[in-house]
């Protein structure tokens, strides 16, 4: 367990843009980017290409899913262009989401029947699943400079949970944006599968993300995803 002297998340440390979130067109949630978010050029222009491709999918920026006054929040890389792009709630539609949604209702933090579709009735338990970079990338893959553009989003949303205690980052990017969100140095907290580094009055676990390939590779198996919200769970009580 490494140990690491912070006691809370940091403010964003740059404006955010003055852009509309999808819920409200009259309010502007400094934690989620608006359907049309301008921030990364690469990205807009994959968005409105699929847009054009699919115009019956969510194709804009995905919002966190779950209660701000949660304890525990999970940070994924950023949604899948067949998964979270199309649904609109992330790691819904895609194999990533059936072990996520299976390990959280087995461990308390949601409860329903996950179908992979948005508007299948499943609800989190004093959880919250946010990505950390919120629009689907080519390939799967931000640019460093498309994750450290996002990463004011996360920086807010970390800010904007009064009641968190704990993080479970899906993946290296992940983790290492949620590092830097939370102002900690690098090499204080190492990524590694099944760690925890404590900072300040926050956990932050990490864990392989719960992705086809590394379950169809062996990287990640259910029983070790499953360990790491044990963990979590045991110490939330």
């Amino acid at each position: 367990m490494t140990t690491i002297s912070t006691t809370k998340p940091p403010s964003p440390s740059r404006p955010v843009a003055d852009i509309r979130p999808d819920t409200d067109p009259g309010i502007v949630d400094p934690a989620e980017p608006g359907r049309d978010c301008p921030l990364c050029p690469r990205l807009v222009d994959f968005r409105n290409t699929i847009r054009s491709r699919e115009p019956g999918w969510h194709n804009a920026p995905v919002r966190s899913f779950g209660d701000r006054d949660a304890a525990l929040l999970i940070v994924g890389l950023a949604p899948g262009l067949q998964g979270a792009n199309r649904t609109g709630r992330p790691f819904t539609g895609d194999y990533a989401g059936d072990l996520l949604y299976a390990t959280l209702i087995a461990f308390g933090f949601a409860r329903g029947t996950y179908q992979a579709r948005p508007d299948d009735g499943l609800t989190l338990i004093d959880c919250r699943i946010s990505n950390a970079v919120r629009c689907v990338p080519p390939q799967n893959k931000p640019l460093p400079v498309e994750i450290r553009t996002c990463r004011q989003f996360l920086e807010t949303t970390l800010a904007d949970m009064p009641r968190l205690r704990a993080i479970v980052a899906l993946g290296r990017v992940a983790h290492d944006s949620t590092v830097k969100a939370l102002g900690l140095r690098a090499a204080a907290a190492p990524f590694a599968h099944g760690a925890m580094h404590q900072a300040g009055a926050l956990r932050l676990y990490d864990s392989y993300h719960c992705s086809r390939y590394n379950t169809n590779t062996g990287v990640l198996t259910p029983a070790m995803f499953q360990s790491v919200f044990a963990k979590v769970r045991a110490d939330l009580g």
